[in-house]
């Protein structure tokens, strides 16, 4: 985690109340946007719930904690963006399910060859997207779970490199 990432991870863990998650939330900071995805504690009725009750159950815990903690996210999000320049998304993890209650989309220009084209237009064709956005957003989802060692390689030797840059002697001076 580089210095900008540490800052914003622990004005999050000063901020946020107590009790509101079980454990650490995580967290995945880009340019454009921090998301925040805390656990919620499994309610204790679910162990002995069946799987359709479990699923119900979840997700009326996660629904509830949503709305209960709605004007303090806000209140807390606002002060984050307006600190940070960059929006802030929620989510929670409870069981094995995974909510996101606010996501950002960022626009992304990109010029694309012929066949690079027939792809995107081939997955819309087929109805796997409805458009080329959604199918180079698919794209670069499925790259993404299919190499996600490979990128978090990647991110680990840019961090280095950062690292080093920032340690060297300074340009123009």
């Amino acid at each position: 985690m580089d210095t900008e990432e540490g800052v914003i991870v622990s004005w999050f863990t000063g901020r946020l109340p107590e009790g509101w998650f079980s454990g650490q939330p995580e967290f995945v900071i880009d340019r454009e946007e921090i998301a925040l995805v805390g656990a919620l504690p499994v309610p204790a009725a679910a162990e002995q719930a069946s799987d359709a009750e479990r699923a119900a159950m979840l997700d009326g815990h996660v629904q509830r904690f949503r709305e209960e903690t709605r004007e303090r996210r806000i209140e807390i999000a606002r002060e984050a963006e307006h600190r940070f320049r960059r929006k802030v998304s929620w989510g929670v993890s409870c069981g094995d399910e995974k909510v996101m209650f606010t996501t950002l989309s960022v626009p992304v220009m990109t010029r694309l060859r012929q066949q690079e084209r027939q792809v995107l237009d081939t997955l819309v064709a087929a109805g796997v997207a409805r458009s080329r956005s959604d199918a180079l957003a698919w794209c670069a989802r499925l790259v993404g779970a299919h190499t996600d060692t490979w990128l978090a390689d990647l991110r680990d030797a840019l961090q280095h490199v950062d690292r080093v840059r920032s340690e060297g002697p300074g340009m123009g001076r």
